[in-house]
């Protein structure tokens, strides 16, 4: 007991304590590499640091960083979440079809909308997974096809264009507040209420336990499948969410809204520190990962680098950041076995 206090003592009376916990954490590793490409990139380009550089680079990360809020719940319960595109896709031309067939209504009316239908596009994927026990990976990317099919015979052809939708809505995707884009202060907004939620709250903490080790979670007198069901739905509300702020940011939407973009979201969770395998890693980390995404690939353009290598570098930074995790996976378990020894 006294030693733990005197550390304790010692690190609140340095004030440094909160200092080496970041300094040693996934984020801090993610926050060294942004500023270092970031600098070598300004080196290269100045015009990389530019205003209207740094507003673009906010506003094209934040859809993805909002979808990787909903994916990281997921995957810290060892689920996967593959249909999100398709939800985006799906409730963003049903945002600007309402603004289309319903001229003058509230914006705030589509958003509730096309974050309801998120919700119950959610709830097909939990009501399979939670209580027909079908494994995630095989349920959302059947309901990947699914709704991408369901949206392309919906469409059919037809496109929204900026037009349609009025100019108050479409500040969003591009008005700023303070210098920072309102469609980022969204993403900040909810990161805040996402992080909180999971770190100070019973529901959020029971996340962490059913991906730690569902069986132990279920003796714990856990709902699993009400959680995991919960999960999804969520993941779901929020692509709905992605789905409206997609017009609202691109303006012209057609069948192919959002195509592709699951696989982005989930490599910038995994490179932020979430683990794959589930009960490790924060909200913090998977946007900062989607961060450093984004400040890649416009560094490749910044560079004239083909978009190929993007893809590639994608990849390679999900099969590293898994590795990672296994490698620090079993260090642990082989330091937890010296010491088990031992005693």
């Amino acid at each position: 007991m006294f030693p733990t206090h005197k550390n304790e003592f010692k690190s609140g009376s340095t004030g440094l304590g909160w200092l080496n916990v970041f300094l040693r954490s996934r984020e801090a590793s993610l926050v060294l590499l942004i500023a270092v490409l970031t600098t070598v990139t300004t080196a290269l380009n100045p015009r990389f640091l530019s205003p209207q550089s740094l507003k673009d680079l906010m506003l094209n990360v934040s859809i993805i960083a909002l979808l990787v809020l909903g994916q990281t719940v997921i995957i810290l319960m060892r689920q996967i979440d593959l249909s999100i595109s398709s939800i985006v896709g799906i409730t963003a031309f049903l945002s600007g079809t309402l603004f289309l067939n319903h001229p003058g209504i509230p914006s705030l009316v589509v958003v509730a909308i096309a974050i309801l239908a998120g919700l119950l596009l959610g709830a097909i994927n939990a009501a399979l997974i939670a209580w027909g026990k079908i494994p995630a990976l095989i349920t959302t990317l059947g309901t990947l096809y699914i709704f991408r099919g369901a949206n392309y015979a919906w469409v059919h052809g037809r496109q929204v264009n900026a037009a349609n939708v009025p100019g108050s809505f479409l500040a969003i995707g591009t008005a700023t507040f303070l210098g920072i884009p309102i469609l980022t202060w969204i993403v900040l907004i909810l990161l805040v209420i996402f992080a909180i939620g999971l770190r100070q709250y019973r529901a959020g903490r029971e996340y962490y336990a059913i991906g730690s080790n569902p069986t132990a979670a279920v003796l714990a007198g856990i709902n699993v499948s009400r959680r995991i069901a919960t999960g999804f739905a969520i993941s779901g509300a929020i692509a709905g969410l992605a789905g409206a702020l997609w017009l609202a940011r691109f303006g012209t939407v057609d069948a192919t809204a959002g195509e592709g973009i699951e696989l982005t979201v989930i490599t910038s969770t995994v490179v932020g520190g979430v683990a794959i395998t589930g009960g490790v890693g924060t909200v913090v980390g998977a946007v900062l990962g989607a961060l450093l995404l984004s400040v890649f690939s416009s560094t490749l353009v910044f560079l004239r680098v083909p978009s190929f290598w993007q893809q590639a570098f994608q990849g390679a930074m999900l099969l590293l950041a898994i590795a990672l995790d296994a490698y620090l996976a079993h260090r642990h378990a082989m330091r937890s076995r010296v010491k088990w020894s031992h005693v």
